[in-house]
């Protein structure tokens, strides 16, 4: 598995992965980096924070779209779609992606936390697992109003998404879905314990009149 092809592309899904939406869009907008405002991530929530919805949302799209469009490099290779190879490689091309976008090279390795590129990968590869956990995200959100909350509640539900509605499941497919939830658990850990004392930020769904 580990071909030329392969690592080119391997490398290349981590360079898409690692491209700065929303350093990009502060620089652009404002002349600012959002990494020191808000949360000091570089990520689509804290650029909702900062600059609001009309950047926010483009870049939101954009880091999904990263995370879809490496799993997609598998298309540039000649193994059989739905085979473990095959599956294999897009969950390779996926997690350097979202590799890419926490610690991006364009950006000095301080990017975000990789939920919304997360999100694209799952979409390319467990689409219907991915919209089990949209929906738990959504439920959660309205209640809660907590993204961070919303995004680890959802990453608890992924695996059990994957187990019973993929067609096709191989160990690594198992291996991965437990891991989503390791990953947002660890990346939102200053997150958790705002939470925990109570002076985590929520978001503010409709305006007020």
């Amino acid at each position: 598995m580990l071909t030329t092809t392969n690592i080119l592309l391997l490398l290349l899904a981590y360079l898409i992965g690692a491209i700065p939406f929303s350093v990009i869009a502060g620089k652009v907008l404002k002349g600012i980096d959002v990494r020191e405002y808000g949360s000091g991530n570089a990520g689509a929530t804290n650029t909702f924070r900062v600059l609001g919805k009309k950047a926010g949302i483009p870049v939101l799209l954009l880091d999904v779209f990263k995370g879809f469009l490496a799993v997609d490099l598998v298309w540039f290779t000649s193994y059989v779609p739905s085979t473990e190879i095959y599956i294999n490689l897009q969950l390779a091309f996926g997690i350097a992606a979202v590799l890419g976008h926490v610690f991006p090279v364009y950006a000095g390795f301080r990017g975000g936390k990789g939920v919304a590129t997360l999100l694209g990968f799952m979409i390319g590869v467990f689409p219907e697992a991915a919209l089990i956990s949209i929906i738990v995200f959504v439920i959660t959100l309205i209640f809660s109003k907590y993204v961070s909350l919303s995004s680890i509640f959802a990453g608890l539900f992924f695996p059990f998404g994957v187990y019973y509605l993929s067609e096709h499941v191989v160990p690594t497919m198992m291996i991965f879905a437990i891991f989503v939830p390791v990953l947002l658990i660890a990346t939102h850990q200053r997150n958790i314990e705002r939470l925990v004392r109570g002076d985590e930020n929520k978001v503010k769904l409709r305006k007020k009149k």
